[in-house]
C-alpha cells in the first residue's frame, strides 16, 4: 500500500483521501433540488456533462437554506461553493476540478 501524497490523478477527478485503501476517492459534488429554482439545475446538468467521471448527486435539501434563498451553491469536499450566478458558480466549481 502506498501512502496518500503518492496517489496522483492527472484529470483532478479524484480527491486524496488517506482512509481508503488506495487513498483515493472519487470526487463527489451535491446539489439540493430546491436551489435549482436559482439556476443550478443547468449547472448540474452541464457538469454532469462535461465531467462525466466526477459523481453528481441531487438531494431534496442541503440544509444550507440561507445560501440556497439568495445564491446558487453546491457542496464540494463537505465545504459549500456559492455564487451569485449559475455562470459563476459553473465557473467556480471547473476552477475546483482544474
Amino acid at each position: 500500500m502506498h501512502g496518500a501524497d503518492d496517489c496522483v490523478c492527472p484529470y483532478k477527478t479524484t480527491l486524496i483521501d488517506s482512509r481508503c485503501g488506495s487513498g483515493v476517492t472519487p470526487m463527489k459534488i451535491k446539489y439540493c433540488t430546491k436551489n435549482f429554482k436559482n439556476g443550478t439545475k443547468p449547472v448540474y446538468k452541464a457538469m454532469k456533462d462535461k465531467f462525466p467521471d466526477i459523481k453528481m448527486k441531487k438531494s431534496d435539501c442541503l440544509g444550507n437554506c440561507k445560501t440556497c434563498r439568495h445564491e446558487c451553491f453546491a457542496v464540494v469536499k463537505s465545504k459549500v461553493v456559492s455564487a451569485p450566478s449559475a455562470e459563476k458558480l459553473y465557473k467556480e466549481l471547473k476552477n475546483l476540478i482544474g
